[in-house]
């Protein structure tokens, strides 16, 4: 420390010199007098610094608490503006004041030209339910579909009257907001005059951009109203619907619990709103309250039960949310009997990238049909998209029940047949799995890319066996549904020999195969499959041979459409004038060539058990 200038006085006198060694004369003050001025000196710079100090290291912890409560505060925003839900009113309604006695019944739109026997069962019609469901309505209307398309043209309502239905419901919900109800629509269709209509008569629409988030679609199918009734099934809003397609599904009232949970997934839906990107956290109000490994407890038309929602795909799930495959899985699992399947199209395969074998369901059949030795029933759709595969599939799950005991699958195909006059009759949509106490009702196909890359929802329900009116649950419902349609006049076995015809293309081919077959002189020689079919269609979404790319697809309720790479039905083809859907195609049939003679009769069952035998290659 500098001493020059230190001064300092002892019994009065002033230092004026320094001492010997430290430059102070000898006659100046006592050494310890200047070394005490030095230390006290000393220990205040010291002082000073130590405070500097410490108002330095005050301030870094002041800008890094700072900085981490601003993190934290973003945080929390990101957590719980991923799905925006803020401000969102639940009308008092919670899990712990919710009701848990419902009512639910079976809708069904059966075409005017599909007809059953007179004793076959019946269920309210679709229509009526969801026309009831707006009767019910007070506060808010909460609607997902795949599709939009009720405005049918004036052509086809000349040709099927039934389509009027479809404006009939466009128009009621058009007026919703007149009646003080909110009308929200989560779709995935950005190209939609039906949805321009609602939005114009204050309907809140929020599309989403699945072909962003998850590389695929939006087919999620259900309604909410005022978070205490809902429906969920195969139909979509589109008029076919309600017209000329065979739709299945369920509608529950008074079911608020399993309502705010279907809710939820709306919510989901509703928060991602033009976003291209998935959130890494979902709000807690997006949870799911049930799930299948803590369902519902609830009575259905006063008959205990359990029930939850499941949904895909596994990147749109929220905590505790079952996804489709785990309730499939657990509905199959659980069944000791028999294992009832309506589907459109059944086919294990992943197609993104190479044909993969996706063995998840499939797997589980064949562990059903083998170990626990239940007994499946399988009812595909047999139209214009069959795969030629599926065939291949249904087969390969038949031949392990050959030489087997009690080990029983059989196969049909509901063949919505072409009459000579060139019109169809409706092409079965329905999506469910009914067994001795569980059914699964669900919004996708059971092929692979559906539940990999696609958006659905699906409902479990389970209730105990033992009632001597099976009519009188839900369960019991479904069962009888499958049964009528199984054992009508429209389902067709499948044969070793024969390969249904589902489609005018194999209609077409199957001709100029005959044709050429017959120039050749060989009009004796049967006909066989490899004729047919010599090569695989190619599935959805994959390139075309060659290596060329194929045109940009979408999908809807089943069908795959070619146009914008956007993925998007284009505006001026829908619904205006003929549309190219399988209920309005009309091929033309030869009087000599009758699709259904290559296939069994009618009644003949496609049972597969140990007790058989091969004989010329067909059962």
């Amino acid at each position: 420390m500098d001493l020059r200038g230190v001064r300092g006085t002892l019994g009065g006198q002033e230092l004026r010199g320094l001492g010997p060694g430290f430059g102070i004369q000898a006659g100046g003050a006592p050494l310890s007098s200047v070394i005490s001025a030095v230390q006290q000196q000393d220990y205040l710079a010291s002082v000073w610094l130590r405070r500097r100090d410490r108002l330095e290291n005050s301030q870094q912890k002041c800008i890094v608490i700072f900085a981490l409560v601003c993190c934290f505060a973003v945080l929390v925003a990101l957590i719980f503006s991923a799905v925006d839900v803020w401000g969102e009113d639940e009308d008092g309604i919670t899990e712990d004041n919710c009701s848990k006695s419902c009512r639910v019944v079976v809708v069904e739109n059966i075409p005017d030209d599909v007809s059953f026997a007179n004793n076959g069962t019946s269920h309210l019609p679709l229509t009526v339910g969801l026309h009831s469901l707006l009767d019910r309505a007070k506060r808010a209307v909460e609607i997902v579909s795949p599709q939009w398309l009720l405005n049918s043209s004036d052509y086809e309502s000349s040709f099927q009257p039934a389509a009027r239905q479809g404006r009939a419901l466009l128009a009621r919900l058009q007026g919703l907001k007149a009646k003080g109800i909110q009308l929200k629509i989560s779709s995935g269709m950005i190209d939609s005059a039906e949805l321009d209509t609602l939005a114009k008569h204050y309907a809140e629409v929020h599309l989403v951009n699945m072909s962003a988030l998850i590389k695929g679609h939006l087919l999620s199918s259900f309604w909410v109203v005022d978070k205490r009734h809902f429906y969920i099934g195969s139909a979509s809003m589109d008029w076919r619907s309600l017209a000329t397609r065979k739709e299945l599904g369920v509608l529950v009232s008074e079911c608020s619990c399993l309502a705010l949970d279907l809710h939820r997934v709306f919510n989901l839906y509703w928060g991602l709103k033009y976003k291209d990107f998935i959130p890494s956290f979902w709000s807690k109000r997006l949870f799911a309250l049930y799930n299948r490994n803590e369902p519902l407890e609830l009575t259905f038309n006063s008959t205990k039960a359990q029930a939850y929602i499941s949904t895909s795909p596994d990147v749109l799930i929220p905590k505790d949310r079952s996804n489709d495959l785990e309730a499939i899985s657990r509905v199959i699992q659980e069944a000791d009997h028999f294992i009832y399947i309506s589907l459109i199209d059944y086919l294990p395969l992943l197609s993104r990238d190479a044909h993969r074998y996706w063995s998840r369901i499939d797997g589980l059949i064949r562990e059903a049909l083998i170990l626990r030795k239940v007994h499946v029933r399988l009812l595909i759709s047999c139209w214009e998209n069959t795969q030629p595969l599926t065939f291949n599939f249904v087969w390969s799950l038949r031949s392990l029940c050959m030489e087997q005991a009690n080990c029983s699958l059989e196969a049909k195909f509901f063949n919505p047949r072409v009459l000579r006059d060139g019109s169809f009759q409706g092409i079965n949509f329905n999506r469910f799995m009914v067994t001795e106490r569980a059914i699964y009702l669900g919004n996708l196909d059971w092929v692979g890319n559906e539940f990999t890359f696609n958006a659905g929802a699906g409902l479990v329900i389970s209730q105990p066996e033992g009632f001597r009116d099976r009519n009188s649950t839900v369960v019991g419902q479904l069962r009888a549904a499958f049964e009528r349609d199984w054992n009508s006049r429209y389902t067709r076995s499948l044969q070793a020999n024969k390969i249904p015809v589902c489609n005018k293309h194999q209609l077409n081919r199957l001709e100029s195969v005959k044709a050429s077959h017959l120039d050749s002189g060989a009009a004796g020689a049967p006909l066989s499959t490899g004729q047919l079919e010599s090569k695989p269609a190619a599935m959805r979404n994959s390139p075309k041979d060659g290596g060329e790319a194929a045109p940009k697809t979408w999908r809807r309720d089943g069908k795959v459409h070619q146009g914008a790479a956007n993925g998007l039905v284009p505006h001026g083809e829908r619904g205006r004038g003929k549309t190219s859907h399988p209920d309005d195609r009309q091929p033309q049939l030869k009087d000599n060539l009758d699709k259904d003679n290559l296939m069994d009769p009618d009644g003949l069952s496609a049972e597969s058990s140990g007790s058989r035998e091969i004989s010329n290659g067909s059962l």
